[in-house]
C-alpha cells in the first residue's frame, strides 16, 4: 500500500468513525437556528435557510445536538449547533448502486439513473500558470487555481483531477460544470457516493478525496435535472 493510498484511507475511516456527513436542513418554518453552543438557550450565530446542504458531526457528548460547518453566500465558513432533528443526512436517500471504479473512473447505475465520474493525471508543467502561491518561509504553497481555492493538497503540486461529472436522470443528461470541478484535485474514485431523493428529484454526488492533510469532502447536487450547486469542506 502505498503512503498516499493509506493516508487517504486512514482520513476516510476517521470521518466515519466520527459519524460526520453531508446533511441537508429540515425545517417547517423556512429555516433553523445555528448555536453557539448545544442549547436551545445559546445564543444564535447564523440562521441557515431549508434545504441548504451542511456537514455534520454526531457525538453522544452532544446529546441531541449535532455539531455543523456551513458556508453562507459571503463563502464565509461558520460551526455551530443544530438540534438533530433539524436534519436529514443525505446517506439517509436512496442510494445509486456503485457498479465499476478504478483510478480514472466510477460509475454508478439503476433503473433511471447512472452516474459516471472521470479523473485524470494533472498536468502541472501545463497549467502552472494558472496557479498562485503563497510563500512560507522556505516553502512555496499553492493556493489557488484560477482563481478558486485549491483542495485536495497540502500546498504541494497535484497528481490527477476530474475531467468530467455526467449523469443521466430519467432520460436528462446533465453535466457537472467544468468550473465547478477544476479545482479539486487528488481524486479517490473509490470513496465515491450517489443518493437520489425520489421525492423532490434530487441526485447528490459526493465524494471523499485529497490526501490526509489535504483531505476533503465535496457533494455535488442535481436538482429537477438541472445542476444546482456544489458544497466543498474539509471534514472536522
Amino acid at each position: 500500500m502505498n503512503t498516499r493510498y493509506f493516508l487517504v484511507l486512514l482520513f476516510l475511516t476517521v470521518c466515519q468513525s466520527a459519524s460526520a456527513q453531508f446533511a441537508k436542513i429540515i425545517d417547517k418554518d423556512g429555516y433553523v437556528n445555528l448555536r453557539k453552543r448545544a442549547t436551545v438557550n445559546s445564543a444564535v450565530v447564523s440562521k441557515i435557510a431549508a434545504d441548504e446542504i451542511v456537514y455534520a458531526f454526531a457525538d453522544e457528548k452532544f446529546g441531541d445536538w449535532v455539531i455543523v460547518d456551513y458556508t453562507d453566500n459571503h463563502n464565509k465558513s461558520i460551526t455551530g449547533y443544530i438540534h438533530h432533528s433539524r436534519i436529514k443526512y443525505i446517506a439517509s436517500y436512496k442510494q445509486i448502486p456503485n457498479i465499476f471504479f478504478d483510478e480514472g473512473t466510477a460509475k454508478f447505475v439503476s433503473k433511471d439513473i447512472s452516474v459516471q465520474i472521470n479523473s485524470d493525471r494533472f498536468d502541472y508543467e501545463k497549467n502552472k500558470g494558472d496557479f498562485s502561491s503563497t510563500q512560507y518561509g522556505e516553502q512555496t504553497v499553492l493556493d489557488k487555481f484560477r482563481g478558486q481555492q485549491v483542495w485536495g493538497t497540502d500546498g504541494e503540486i497535484p497528481t490527477n483531477h476530474y475531467s468530467a461529472i455526467q449523469a443521466t436522470i430519467k432520460g436528462r443528461f446533465i453535466q457537472i460544470p467544468t468550473k465547478e470541478i477544476e479545482n479539486l484535485f487528488n481524486v479517490n474514485n473509490e470513496f465515491a457516493t450517489c443518493y437520489y431523493d425520489d421525492s423532490n428529484d434530487i441526485l447528490y454526488i459526493t465524494a471523499v478525496n485529497g490526501d490526509g492533510a489535504g483531505g476533503y469532502a465535496v457533494l455535488f447536487e442535481i436538482k429537477k435535472g438541472k445542476y444546482k450547486a456544489r458544497v466543498v469542506t474539509m471534514p472536522f
